[in-house]
């Protein structure tokens, strides 16, 4: 289509002729209006640039159980593998403050637990009633997990070989 033809139907639908490819041969343009063409723009843009690490939190009390703690370092190998940070909070109670060493011993069981998959980027610090240490992901390629969740169980296979008079 001709420049003057372009501009003519451009005015005619009260748009703008909007150039998309400069380079090309012709150049390629486009009747849209300005405004709604910039935001589009604008908004892909944000689309395509990375979203910065999150940062995800692991809360633990002193007198966990072992279910729940294994439960919760699975949850943030997770967070881990997906490249987020990890924020693990340890909170004291009452005269759980007495014995601090306690919770220092369970925040150094939760860094060797997650070693594999992380390295400390701030030590456990006491602060008030809580203990604090942060987590930053390894590298893709040298992350080990070491508590996947277990294999989903499947109806069929479970309940003939569990079944105690072979039925």
């Amino acid at each position: 289509m001709k420049l003057s033809d372009a501009l003519r139907k451009a005015q005619s639908l009260s748009l703008d002729l909007v150039e998309i490819a400069p380079t090309a041969n012709p150049p390629v343009c486009k009747i849209v209006a300005l405004g709604k063409f910039r935001y589009d723009i604008s908004k892909h843009e944000r689309d395509r640039r990375p979203a910065g690490a999150k940062l995800k939190e692991l809360k633990f009390r002193v007198n966990i159980d072992d279910h729940d703690y294994l439960t919760k370092i699975r949850h943030g190998e997770e967070f881990l593998d997906r490249g987020n940070k990890v924020r693990v909070q340890l909170q004291f109670r009452g005269r759980e403050m007495a014995h601090q060493e306690f919770g220092m011993q369970l925040m150094e069981k939760v860094r060797d637990d997650l070693s594999g998959m992380a390295q400390v980027e701030m030590e456990p610090k006491i602060t008030g009633r809580n203990v604090t240490m942060t987590l930053s992901p390894l590298p893709a390629n040298r992350r080990k997990r070491r508590f996947s969740a277990p294999p989903p169980k499947t109806v069929g296979e479970d309940e003939t070989a569990s079944s105690p008079n072979g039925t």
